[in-house]
C-alpha cells in the first residue's frame, strides 16, 4: 500500500460494531470494535484516504466559528445557538452577576467585586444560565418529538460530559451534554431525538437510524456538523 498523506489515531471502541472514521479540525480518529486487527484497519483507511483527504480540505476552509473569549469583559462575542452574542456590562448594586439576553448577553456587574474577579464571575454566571437554556431546549424537543411514537424519557438532564453529547439509559433517564446550547438549535436536537430514539431501539441498527430520519430527514447534516465543530465545542466556554 502507498503511504497515505495524512496522521490518523486508533480509538478502540466497546460499543463499535464497525469501522469508522472522524474527521476534525485537531485530528483524523479511527474508531474500530474491540480485537480488529491492524492490518484490518491500515486498509480500511487506505480506502478511505480520498474521502478523508477532502473532508480535511472542507473542515481547514471553514472559518472558526464557535471561537471562546480569552476574558469575559464588555464586547467579548460569546457562543450561543450557533451564533456569537456580545457582552454588555453595566453596573448594579447587586450582590451577584445577574445574567439575561436581548440580542446580546446583558451582565448586571456588582460594582463592589474587585477587577481581578470580574471575568471568572462573568463566566460562571453565564454557565449556569446557558446550562438552565439547554434543559429548556431540550425539554421543548422532547415534547415536540415524543408523541409521535410515544417515545417518552423518565427524566431529562443536562450536564457537561468530557466524551458524550448525549445518553440513553437503562430506566430511560435521558442525559444531555449542556455544551449543546452553544450550537445551532438543529444540532441539539438532533442529539436530543437521537436518545429518545434509544428508548425504542438500544443500539445502532438500521431501525434506529430508520426512526431518527423519520423525526428528522436531515439528521446527517447535524451528525456532520458536530463531526467538524465537535472538538471545539467539547472545550466549552
Amino acid at each position: 500500500m502507498n503511504e497515505i498523506p495524512f496522521v490518523y489515531e486508533i480509538r478502540y471502541s466497546q460499543r463499535a460494531k464497525r469501522l469508522r472514521l472522524v474527521v476534525t479540525p485537531e485530528k483524523v480518529e479511527v474508531v474500530a470494535p474491540k480485537r480488529t486487527a491492524g492490518a484490518d484497519i491500515r486498509r480500511f483507511v487506505h480506502e478511505q484516504q480520498a474521502w478523508v483527504c477532502k473532508t480535511l480540505a472542507k473542515v481547514a476552509a471553514q472559518p472558526n466559528q464557535l471561537p471562546k473569549p480569552v476574558n469575559y469583559q464588555a464586547g467579548a462575542k460569546i457562543p450561543f445557538r450557533g451564533e456569537l452574542w456580545p457582552l454588555v456590562l453595566k453596573p448594579s448594586a447587586r450582590k451577584r452577576v445577574k445574567i439575561s439576553f436581548d440580542q446580546a448577553f446583558i451582565v448586571d456587574l456588582p460594582t463592589l467585586l474587585a477587577p481581578g474577579a470580574v471575568s471568572e464571575a462573568i463566566k460562571k454566571a453565564l454557565t449556569v444560565w446557558l446550562k438552565k437554556q439547554a434543559l429548556v431546549a431540550a425539554e421543548q424537543f422532547c415534547e415536540q418529538h415524543s408523541k409521535r411514537f410515544q417515545l417518552y424519557p423518565n427524566s431529562i438532564r443536562v450536564r457537561q460530559q468530557k466524551t458524550r453529547w448525549g445518553s440513553c439509559g437503562a430506566g430511560n433517564d435521558i442525559n444531555l451534554n449542556w455544551l449543546l446550547i452553544l450550537a445551532p438549535p438543529a444540532v441539539l436536537e438532533y442529539v436530543m431525538v437521537h436518545e429518545l430514539c434509544h428508548i425504542k431501539e438500544r443500539n445502532h441498527s438500521r431501525q434506529f437510524w430508520a426512526l431518527v430520519a423519520k423525526h428528522l430527514p436531515d439528521y446527517q447534516q447535524q451528525r456532520d456538523w458536530l463531526k467538524t465543530h465537535g472538538a471545539q465545542l467539547m472545550m466549552g466556554l
